[in-house]
């Protein structure tokens, strides 16, 4: 419970902005968003308690983070308080059109969950997936390439674009995926700063880099 307590603490914050947002605790997206996020803070400590060194690192990473990734993972937590602000505002008080209908909504749940599980299974497979961009040199960072891995070089970042896109169905908001599309932007920025600094100062990795040919989507980049 101790190491759950951050991100249980987190989820109150995030289901608290939807509410006041929304004017209504009848606002029931809500409270799927909230299901959602409790599911994936219980299953990314079970993930991390087979670690304890990645469980480590993800709590409190080591020194040498990027400062540029620093600033990045602070606009993207204010895009993702503006899109929760925006969704209730839209889909809880005002009702602004287009609306959206709970087939949306299910669909939404559909893609999070999705983006979820492939966030999970990268974080299962490398030992190295810190919560910052930074060279574990006091671990041994190496190259991962077994698992998701073998599709992309950033399973993880392709996860969480895939569950933000899910996000503005989820909670019935058209007008919310205005802050998220510019979240994913952010996403794609980031995954771009991360696998130049890899190639540069990860051993290995240009050899990862030929063999695994894109970033984020099979085919495309």
């Amino acid at each position: 419970m101790k190491s759950l307590l951050p991100a249980l603490v987190s989820n109150a914050v995030f289901l608290g902005i939807l509410l006041v947002s929304a004017g209504t605790a009848r606002y029931w997206p809500a409270w799927v968003y909230l299901g959602v996020g409790l599911l994936m803070s219980v299953l990314t400590r079970l993930v991390l308690r087979r670690d304890p060194g990645l469980e480590q690192e993800r709590a409190r990473p080591g020194p040498g983070a990027k400062d540029w990734d620093k600033r990045l993972l602070g606009l993207g937590l204010l895009l993702t308080v503006a899109m929760l602000v925006v969704a209730g505002l839209d889909a809880g008080r005002f009702h602004l059109p287009p609306r959206l209908t709970w087939p949306w909504a299910l669909a939404g749940l559909l893609l999070s969950l999705a983006g979820m599980g492939i966030f999970l299974f990268a974080l299962r497979e490398n030992r190295f997936f810190s919560a910052v961009v930074r060279i574990q040199l006091e671990r041994g960072h190496a190259v991962c390439s077994t698992g998701p891995y073998r599709v992309v070089r950033h399973p993880g970042n392709a996860g969480m674009i895939l569950g933000t896109l899910g996000l503005p169905l989820l909670l019935l908001s058209a007008w919310s995926a205005i802050p998220a599309l510019l979240s994913v932007a952010l996403m794609v920025v980031r995954t771009r700063r991360e696998d130049a600094a890899l190639e540069a100062e990860l051993e290995g990795y240009r050899d990862y880099q030929r063999a695994t040919r894109h970033r984020l989507v099979p085919g495309l980049w």
